[in-house]
């Protein structure tokens, strides 16, 4: 190997023109080279690397890494290496060289401990010595499971880093984790070690030309798309992947992942945020895209189970039950199918439906990106007679065509009643319209196509990308963490459902067709088989549930289900309010139980009276409103900017006044009730909402604290035992002058304190929430079956 590297580089420099001076050696170390992948794809792309870049400047040695001891590991990597081919419109006898070459440069090391580390680092060091080599960087592809990334990345760290000015570039295959918790914790392990911009996260289908050709798509055609690429002229966006194969072979990784976090997570979310994103202004800064996907991230609803339809298919759970050991008895509700519907609240897709789609053993493989538009239009003229580039009538739609399906290769399509787009020449060809192939039920001439000048596989593109640093094609860890953050909920809230079965192929026929229904999706027809108990539960396994908790109403259901029915009575209440006095004062608190609350409140309820509502805050932070952890500002994003109340009828608390945040001589508390007093007829709210803390706070009145449990003062300075210590909040005495107080309690973690109130009696200054009690009104518990039950 040490006396290979420099003849190398001289000979197959000679093949094209050398590039000029050295640049330095590239040393690439590919963990798990003998793994499905590396065979697959990996070795593929690095032998096209080496094909592209011979004459770069750069020499290159390429080393192979696994568990396997020397002699089978060995031999297992160079069959795969024999088994490499040259595209095309390369010449054979050069091919033949190139490859004699690569082999050359290639050698196979066991990494398993330390020492093996060590080792592989002082051949390096030694081979650069010798042949007078300067060192460019270094490339580590981890192409290994995710469980054994930190130790991996400890022994690079320790021992196998580059020399100083030498770059490093970790490469990491999903999958990131399986939830928030999990990515933020793997996240956390790997930025022990490597810099953010020493990583370069896969998702191969940001390397699939069509959808790498996305932003660049909207940006050269700006003139066209600005004015129609919005909610007034979108009628819906769809992002697909449909495969024809099983999970067979590879049922123990789907078991833990499933559809969702296997492609939607992943491939489909980041081909939509492409399309939704705003465009930055220069579409090839990293920093600049992700900061642009960021917020696109956070103007996206949240999603609910209502948000999906979920299936199996029928072989499915055999395949598990033989696949893995001891999964016999099991029934698995692992989706291998889902449709899911996202919204956005940003001014640009406001009422738009993104559906994000995918599944195993469907009719056809396709993937694609369709953006379709409204029409307006109506013709008279037969549809028969119509001319595609002039008729208006006709569908327009531009689809980003990743590949397989109909056309068998990625593309780009645009109705030829929208605009004829502008495409790079170099990259993209335009395709003839003889074909007589029909796309959505239109025939290829209704389009401009065009198709890739020379057809790349995803992973030579990214390789290529990750060798000249270009990171705007890989995942960054806010950009991992806003997506998780996102789906998670989803994941949670679909856990335990059972999902829809069908057969496979062609024989789904409608089964699996779905529709948009209330802000939600359900499948278009009826169950058609009895649904499997996927718990097993027997009757012993259940409780009887109480319709009274501490000696008042309760409510209680799945939280989706609990959601609703609050939703519901709070609108029913506001009804009563406005018809026996004209307004509606409405309280509500702060927190993450609420969320889903207020957007059920903003997307399902269109007769609640917002003209005649007044909206207050029951506590807030003593942060800015603009300020991320603002009660205000949570209570903004989810509800009052979708709904109509007039502005003069919000009323934030003031914490923010003189430049100064509740400073008890600025009276802030004091204004507050104030308002209370001038605009609340009695001081009687019509409604309050309350949560309970896992402690029994309620509102911003916590235990072993006498501020706000009694006395005169309705709205008072507090402390919390958590950051931001300092708070507002209405005192107990107020709460309990309200008309209604409904208390909203979700989720296991709340389940130690509802167990603990349905004991105790009223101690407000050990557990404020036992407190409440309203004097001449009713309180109304609505407790999820998570709390209530555990």
């Amino acid at each position: 190997m040490l006396g290979r590297v420099l003849c190398t580089v001289l000979f197959v420099g000679a093949l094209p023109s050398p590039a000029g001076a050295s640049q330095g050696h590239i040393s690439v170390v590919l963990l798990g080279a003998t793994g499905d992948l590396a065979r697959k794809y990996l070795w593929q792309g690095l032998f096209q690397l080496y094909m592209d870049q011979v004459s770069s400047g750069h020499s290159f040695t390429f080393h192979g890494a696994a568990l396997a001891a020397l002699e089978p590991g060995q031999r297992l990597m160079f069959d795969v290496l024999k088994t490499l081919s040259c595209p095309p419109d390369e010449a054979p006898d050069r091919c033949a060289v190139l490859k004699d070459q690569f082999l050359k440069l290639s050698q196979y090391h066991q990494l398993k401990t330390a020492e093996n580390y060590t080792a592989l680092n002082r051949e390096i060091e030694t081979l650069l010595g010798q042949e007078g080599l300067k060192e460019a960087g270094r490339i580590f592809y981890f192409s290994v499971p995710p469980f054994a990334y930190a130790e991996i990345a400890r022994h690079i760290n320790g021992s196998c880093r580059p020399r100083a000015g030498a770059w490093l570039r970790v490469v990491l295959e999903k999958p990131f984790g399986h939830d928030l918790q999990s990515a933020q914790q793997l996240a956390a392990e790997l930025a022990g070690f490597f810099r953010e911009e020493e990583m370069y996260r896969v998702d191969h289908y940001l390397g699939k030309q069509a959808v790498a050709h996305i932003l660049p798509f909207r940006d050269q055609n700006r003139q066209f798309l600005d004015p129609i690429w919005n909610r007034h002229h979108v009628e819906r966006v769809e992002v697909v992947l449909k495969e024809t194969v099983d999970a067979k072979g590879r049922t123990s990784f789907y078991e833990q992942y499933g559809v969702i976090r296997d492609v939607l997570q992943n491939h489909l979310t980041e081909a939509l945020m492409f399309l939704i994103m705003e465009l930055p202004a220069n579409v090839s800064s990293a920093q600049d895209v992700v900061q642009h996907k960021l917020q696109a991230f956070q103007s996206l609803w949240g999603l609910q189970r209502s948000s999906a339809v979920l299936g199996q298919y029928q072989a499915y759970d055999s395949q598990v039950q033989e696949e893995l050991p001891g999964a016999r008895g099991h029934v698995s509700t692992t989706p291998t199918f889902a449709g899911v519907l996202i919204h956005s609240h940003s001014p640009r897709w406001e009422g738009v439906p993104f559906l994000l789609t995918s599944g195993k053993a469907l009719d056809e493989r396709v993937g694609y990106a369709r953006v379709l538009f409204r029409n307006r239009a109506y013709c008279p003229q037969s549809g028969t007679l119509r001319d595609a580039g002039r008729s208006q009538c006709k569908p327009k739609q531009i689809i980003f065509y990743f590949g397989h399906g109909a056309l068998n290769t990625p593309a780009v399509l645009v109705s030829r009643n929208l605009f004829q787009p502008v495409m790079p020449k170099d990259s993209w060809k335009e395709a003839g319209a003889g074909s007589d192939l029909h796309i959505f039920g239109q025939p290829l001439s209704d389009f401009y196509m065009y198709s890739p000048v020379k057809e790349r596989d995803a992973y030579s593109v990214l390789i290529s990308h990750i060798y000249h640093g270009r990171r705007d094609f890989f995942i960054t860890t806010e950009n991992l963490l806003a997506s998780w953050a996102f789906w998670t909920p989803l994941l949670d809230s679909t856990s335990r459902q059972p999902p829809r079965l069908y057969p496979g192929g062609v024989e789904n026929q409608q089964l699996l067709d779905f529709e948009m229904v209330a802000g939600g999706v359900a499948f278009t027809l009826a169950e058609p088989a009895e649904l499997l108990n996927p718990g097993g539960q027997m009757p012993s396994d259940f409780r009887a549930i109480q319709s009274k908790f501490r000696q008042s109403p309760l409510v209680s259901a799945w939280a989706e289900e609990l959601i609703a029915q609050l939703a519901s009575d709070m609108e029913e209440a506001a009804v009563r309010s406005v018809a026996r006095s004209g307004q509606f004062h409405l309280a509500l608190s702060g927190g993450s139980s609420p969320v889903g609350l207020f957007q059920r409140l903003a997307r399902h309820h269109y007769s609640f009276p917002w003209q005649q509502s007044h909206v207050w805050l029951v506590d807030e932070r003593c942060v800015p409103l603009t300020d991320s952890q603002s009660n205000f500002l949570g209570l903004h994003r989810h509800l009052l900017q979708h709904v109509r109340v007039p502005y003069f009828n919000i009323h934030p608390m003031p914490v923010h006044l003189n430049r100064r945040l509740c400073v008890e001589e600025d009276g802030g508390a004091r204004l507050y009730a104030k308002d209370i007093a001038a605009l609340v007829a009695n001081a009687s709210f019509d409604l309050v909402l309350l949560g309970v803390g896992t402690d029994g706070h309620t509102a911003s009145l916590f235990p072993r604290s006498e501020s706000g449990l009694r006395g005169a003062a309705t709205v008072v300075l507090t402390e919390s035992p958590v950051k931001p210590h300092q708070r507002m909040s209405l005192s107990l005495p107020l709460i309990n002058r309200a008309r209604q107080v409904f208390v909203l309690v979700l989720g296991k973690g709340k389940h130690g304190i509802t167990t603990l109130l349905s004991r105790v009696g009223r101690e407000p200054s050990k557990w404020p929430i036992s407190g409440v009690s309203p004097s001449s009104g009713q309180l109304v518990w609505y407790v999820d079956y998570e709390a209530l039950l555990g």
